[in-house]
């Protein structure tokens, strides 16, 4: 248990060196729905290396989203501009949480989207 502790900590270390140049980018706002309140990172690729392209920067709302809380229509409307981000855990993490919804406009919208195309595959079928 130790070691997955240590790993887990020295990962959680390795993430928050990155907190200022997220927020830098983000300009202090989440990057899905542009909200300013419990901002931090959130870790879209966790079995690879912390990069700034494999997180983003969350508002607590938006984290539960993305840690599969039960979404809401109007919830998945305030994130999909975040699809046309040219960063992959801004843009295919909220892919990943609106192919969720089965509205039209979900689909439409991930469809149109610039996320990489096996992962529209992935998510569209």
């Amino acid at each position: 248990m130790a070691k997955g502790y240590q790993a887990n900590r020295e990962r959680q270390e390795a993430i928050a060196e990155f907190g200022k140049a997220l927020a830098k980018r983000a300009k202090f706002s989440c990057e899905w729905c542009e909200g300013k309140g419990d901002l931090r990172p959130w870790d879209y690729r966790p079995d690879a290396e912390p990069t700034e392209e494999n997180l983003a920067l969350l508002c607590g709302s938006c984290r539960e989203l993305a840690e599969g809380k039960k979404v809401r229509d109007h919830e998945l409307r305030a994130i999909r501009n975040a699809l046309w981000s040219p960063i992959p855990a801004v843009a295919e993490g909220a892919a990943r949480v609106i192919a969720r919804c089965t509205e039209p406009w979900a689909r439409e919208a991930i469809e149109d989207s610039l996320i990489d195309e096996t992962v529209k595959h992935e998510l569209l079928g």
